[in-house]
């Protein structure tokens, strides 16, 4: 599918599943992998690794090349540090700009296409208010990198966004699926707490002028925690599988049979590579205990829970059923015991497809720690759930059982194409209308 660069005659031939990438600025050939990049905190990788994507989608067609129509009238997309930024061309243009910037990311094999009906509705709604961004960094085959390693790209795509839009004051994240992880870890690098204003930037050098940028920000208000600089108002996850896709039924497709699961958990990262590990939570990096269960908790580096902490709202919409590919309990953080029964789904007239939301307060909280030991879930599980219901959230829970569209309820619920998943659009405006600003 990518097409073969033949570079002069060399000595040495490349590793396995490498290709040569081609350097605008020389003559040399340097070399890439393409699938499953090392990872390198000294080096300033960034900016080669941008080129090389860049590369790929102008070499390549189909799964990697966007095709997606020009937008909306009166609606403007803008190429920005690796993504899109969507905005209304009016209210650019105009005295006050909008101060929010919305951070949209794709899930596995995605692309920043995923977002673009939501992205244009949270315009259309709302010009003169927000700045979408649809994240580009972490695009089909890269996917397979890690939950880290995406994040850690994603946090330094937002870094760059800041910097471009010096205007925004206020930061929020909506992620479907395996995007949801990935701004979770984002975050716990993007976190500063106002103790921390003036020490050197978490990245380094290679970022000093961003952070430096998000410093002069975060100066105007000192008392409040901040993500990149800004104020974090939203996370919103849509069918996101927190608490990993190891546990009984985490993953539908399987059926909730034992050997099924058992053997999806010993093979899922010949398929995806690092991320089938990280949600299966089979990964041991030096000995470590899995990604997904120290990111339920503030880590000596990274602030993963004081970072979704610092947001004012932070809200898991999940597929109550016929979603094949995230189950109910880990996309709401929830215990089997804890989901809704039947009778109490409800249907409203104006989002049919929200059959239940729950919004968590510190005394609900209290209460379901106290009936823990009635529920069914594993060690592993549990530690999870409690790491991060430390913070309150907001459950909205859909149902496509009803809609044609059902057996595709997980990209549904987003409406990743119009044309196949427009019954989510209910969601999508049940997301925008109780949004933050």
């Amino acid at each position: 599918m990518i097409a073969a660069i033949s570079p002069p005659p060399r000595t040495t031939a490349p590793g396995p599943g490498r290709i040569r990438v081609p350097n605008p600025n020389r003559h040399s050939i340097r070399f890439s992998n393409l699938g499953f990049p090392l990872w390198n905190p000294k080096l300033n990788w960034l900016p080669h690794e941008r080129m090389q994507m860049a590369w790929v989608r102008s070499m390549s067609g189909g799964c990697f090349k966007s095709t997606e129509p020009p937008p909306k009238q009166g609606i403007k997309v803008e190429e920005d540090s690796g993504g899109q930024d969507v905005f209304d061309a009016d209210a650019m243009d105009s005295k006050v700009s909008p101060e929010h910037l919305v951070i949209m990311v794709n899930g596995l094999i995605g692309s920043a296409a995923d977002w673009r009906f939501a992205a244009e509705q949270f315009v259309k709604k709302l010009p003169d208010k927000v700045i979408v961004h649809r994240s580009e960094c972490n695009y089909s085959k890269l996917t397979f990198d890690g939950v880290d390693m995406m994040g850690e790209r994603l946090a330094q795509e937002v870094l760059g966004v800041v910097k471009h839009r010096p205007e925004v004051r206020k930061i929020s994240f909506v992620a479907h699926s395996l995007g949801g992880l990935v701004a979770r870890y984002a975050i716990g690098r993007l976190y500063e707490h106002s103790s921390e204003l003036g020490q050197s930037s978490v990245y380094g050098n290679s970022l000093t002028e961003e952070y430096t940028n998000s410093s002069m920000q975060y100066l105007e208000h000192p008392c409040e925690d901040r993500i990149a600089g800004l104020q974090p108002m939203n996370f919103i996850t849509f069918a996101t599988p927190h608490l990993g896709s190891r546990g009984h039924k985490q993953l539908p497709l399987l059926c909730g049979l034992p050997f099924l699961e058992k053997r999806a958990s010993q093979s899922a990262h010949l398929v995806v590579g690092r991320s089938g590990k990280h949600l299966f939570l089979t990964d041991s990096d030096e000995g470590k205990p899995p990604l997904l269960l120290r990111m339920a908790d503030d880590g000596d580096d990274l602030k993963f829970i004081s970072a979704l902490c610092a947001f004012k709202r932070r809200v898991a919409y999940a597929n109550a059923n016929c979603d094949h590919m995230v189950g109910w309990r880990t996309s709401s953080i929830r215990r089997q015991n804890e989901l809704p029964k039947s009778n109490l789904l409800v249907i409203d007239e104006k989002y049919p497809h929200v059959v239940y939301v729950e919004r968590e307060t510190t005394n609900t909280m209290q209460n379901k720690a106290s009936s823990i030991a009635g529920a069914q879930t594993s060690d592993v599980e549990e530690a999870m759930i409690q790491g991060l219901t430390q913070v309150t959230w907001e459950r909205v829970d859909v149902s496509f059982q009803k809609s044609k569209q059902r057996y595709v309820a997980h990209n549904t619920i987003q409406v990743k194409s119009y044309w196949l998943n427009s019954d989510g659009t209910d969601v999508v405006f049940h997301m925008i209308d109780n949004f933050l600003l």
